[in-house]
């Protein structure tokens, strides 16, 4: 049962007894469990709640890989450092579920930095950025030596690696606040609001600057872990003007047929390996093959590694180059350091699948993230700075494209955000020097306390967990996200702007959980609104964006990233962003 059911004191019993008939149906939807309204009987003192303030020159948002780097080394850089997260250090988003970090030695690798990235290049089918796609391998060693003085590589968890550089820093870190805010003043970031969930209080921090490491997101689909990462990030920096970008393309993870709702069963060899590194092999991974045989030929599919497995005719396109699955860089299998084979993920040998990807896969697992790195805030340069001045993102968080719309290198995902944090934190530190604090005006607090709280205060309304299933029912079909056409984009599109327009600002919440999923609710209904948008625009079929109606690959006309921002009227405006420019 539901949580309506359970507010309205129903037993299963009767639950069943109303469901079984016309009479039941219509009891329950007069009750507002079939649509989700319900009266709100809130549990908390909306007046009595707590007000906690706090400062820093840099405020990281999030605790992975990403933040770690940036905190890290914001502070080392001198600046005043303050991390708050919505789970824990090093145990929530996709961290834990990385066990495989890229490790180029240019003392042994037997491809140049030019090399590798021209292959890259190849394999995005010139979707990738390649300055970044370059500064991921080329710091990538310095990063994985720093996490082996940590102790990365002794533990499946991070927790312990982790806490090591932060608390011999002494670096403050806030945990279990959910932000939900960004705050610009005179055209540059301010700071950040969100709320506590355990200490049920409003949190407000002031800052010079602020990097996003919130990961990307998914809409909470089954038999992926991805359930805490919502797009939150990418969703505050776009409410304050900020240019995001990548929302057309879809990662491909599949989950199992068997016990498809079980992300640790399926994925369970991830979860339990202690971490490796890979060396240079580069792929073309993670498209839409196995959605468009599903689409073409129907279930079963055969699990395999990724383009291998019942590829039929006419579907999406792959670089004959990589048809067989790897860029011939000389180097054999990826490296492990040291340890038994099972450190790490298995050997991509062409014959190998990894976890997850055995069996009968089951698609839409991870539906509603895109590659990594290539969704999120659009950088201006190289150092992950974005359209807002004083505002930074780093690994999922960040759109760099660093491996393009297509997944090319095994580890580069976790290498990134490692590389990333730190670059975007040293920015940002050089940024902080000789800037004030900023104020945050008492007009702009209320305001945005407002907001955060609404959901508590509203006497009736919709159910995050009603609206978010509504929500994964429209987008995670596989002829809706993956295999795509305009008509049924369209319509999709249509049930999007419905949720958006009428049950977003009627959400309704009785806790500080609840609240945090009524925020998350809205979040991914904004990404779901840009990822139809975005797909409906682009007119071309390439890498991880698939159109029946339009299968061909365009570069006439789309040798360009789709770039998002919110106008000062409130529309969402797109443009292009050619493939080898900086935006304007």
């Amino acid at each position: 049962m539901n949580e309506a059911h359970k507010k309205k004191g129903m037993s299963r019993r009767q639950f069943l007894t109303l469901a079984g008939g016309l009479t039941g149906s219509v009891a329950l939807n007069s009750m507002g469990i079939f649509n989700g309204w319900s009266t709100n009987k809130p549990e908390v003192a909306v007046d009595k709640l707590g007000y906690q303030e706090n400062e820093a020159d840099v405020l990281v948002i999030g605790s992975g890989m990403a933040a770690l780097f940036a905190a890290v080394k914001a502070h080392d850089a001198g600046a005043k450092v303050l991390m708050v997260s919505k789970g824990r250090l090093g145990t929530s988003g996709m961290t834990p579920f990385a066990k495989g970090i890229f490790a180029y030695d240019p003392k042994t690798a037997k491809v140049s930095l030019d090399e590798f990235t021209a292959a890259v290049s190849r394999s995005a089918l010139g979707t990738n950025n390649p300055v970044y796609t370059r500064q991921m391998a080329e710091h990538s060693l310095a990063r994985v030596n720093e996490l082996k003085e940590w102790g990365f590589f002794n533990s499946p968890l991070c927790f312990n690696a982790f806490n090591t550089p932060i608390t011999s820093r002494n670096i403050p870190i806030i945990e279990r606040v959910m932000i939900t805010h960004l705050i610009k003043e005179n055209g540059r970031i301010a700071g950040a609001a969100g709320f506590s969930v355990d200490e049920e209080a409003i949190r407000f921090f002031k800052a010079k600057t602020v990097i996003l490491c919130t990961g990307a997101g998914g809409f909470k689909p089954n038999g992926f872990p991805i359930c805490d990462l919502t797009h939150d990030g990418t969703i505050m920096a776009y409410n304050i003007g900020a240019k995001v970008t990548g929302k057309e393309w879809n990662d491909g993870h599949p989950g199992q047929a068997e016990n498809a709702a079980d992300c640790f069963t399926g994925w369970h060899g991830m979860f339990e390996r202690t971490p490796g590194t890979t060396g240079v092999e580069v792929h073309h991974d993670l498209g839409v093959e196995t959605n468009y045989t599903a689409y073409m030929k129907g279930n079963p599919i055969h699990g395999g590694p990724p383009g291998t497995g019942q590829i039929i005719q006419g579907g999406p396109y792959r670089p004959a180059e990589f048809v067989e699955n790897r860029y011939s860089s000389g180097e054999g299998a990826p490296q492990r350091d040291g340890g038994p084979p099972h450190d790490g993920p298995p050997p991509r040998d062409g014959g190998a699948p990894g976890p997850g990807m055995a069996g009968t896969p089951v698609g839409g697992s991870s539906a509603g993230m895109s590659i990594h790195k290539s969704e999120g805030l659009v950088p201006i340069n190289e150092k992950c700075e974005s359209t807002i001045p004083g505002l930074y993102a780093a690994g999922d968080a960040l759109g760099s494209y660093m491996a393009g719309a297509i997944y090319t290198q095994v580890g580069s995902s976790l290498a990134g955000s490692a590389v990333q944090g730190a670059i975007a934190a040293e920015a940002a530190a050089e940024y902080c020097k000789g800037i004030e604090m900023p104020d945050i005006p008492k007009s702009t607090v209320s305001a945005v306390q407002e907001e955060i709280l609404a959901p508590l205060k509203r006497t009736s309304g919709y159910g995050p967990a009603w609206v978010t299933q509504t929500l994964q029912g429209i987008m995670i079909p596989n002829f809706v996200l993956y295999i795509k056409k305009e008509s049924l984009l369209k319509a999709a599109l249509a049930y999007i702007e419905e949720l958006r327009d009428h049950h977003m600002p009627l959400l309704r919440a009785a806790d500080m959980h609840e609240l945090r999923l009524a925020h998350e609710t809205a979040n991914m209904i904004l990404t779901a609104e840009m990822k139809l948008k975005a797909s409906i625009m682009r007119t071309e079929s390439r890498c991880s964006h698939y159109r029946l109606d339009y299968p061909d690959m365009d570069d006439k006309n789309w040798r360009a990233w789709i770039n998002i921002h919110k106008s000062s009227d409130g529309r969402m405006q797109f443009e292009k962003q050619a493939f080898d420019a900086w935006p304007e």
